[in-house]
């Protein structure tokens, strides 16, 4: 435990799984696992986490080593991380790719076709499929005789 976080309990941990949205793990019958609470969360990167918390959730708290490890091993988050999970549901940043703009995004064709008229790639990076499209008809233009 340190001074900035309280000492994490068990609901808290409940809690962190699900504003993450984990999974609750079922058993072979289609019931939740009956001796510990068990979530999983899926990766973008395709490591599945895994996490148990022991029965009843409630406001047990962790020992400080055992809480470090959890953190560590299962959740792979820091204190700060899961503090602000926990408190103000902002989901813990896991590395995952950022998405492309669809608007923003400049087909292929026009990339390359406005790299062979001499842009360069800082320029094309700049533009929307719109301006690259206008670009591109402005540089057709500059070719004819």
């Amino acid at each position: 435990m340190s001074d900035k976080h309280p000492p994490a309990a068990r609901e808290d941990h409940d809690q962190f799984c699900e504003n993450e949205r984990w999974k609750l793990v079922r058993g072979a019958s289609g019931q939740p696992v009956k001796h510990h609470r068990t979530y999983e969360l899926a990766l973008w990167d395709g490591r599945i986490l895994r996490t148990r918390i022991s029965k009843p959730v409630d406001k047990s708290q962790y020992a400080t080593s055992m809480w470090a490890h959890i953190l560590r091993s299962q959740l792979d988050v820091t204190a700060d991380a899961f503090w602000c999970c926990v408190n103000d549901k902002l989901l813990p940043d896991r590395g995952a790719p950022k998405t492309l703009d669809a608007k923003k995004a400049v087909p292929l064709f026009l990339v390359e076709a406005l790299r062979e008229r001499g842009v360069d790639d800082d320029a094309i990076l700049a533009l929307d499929a719109a301006g690259a499209a206008a670009l591109l008809a402005s540089k057709y233009l500059e070719e004819q005789p």
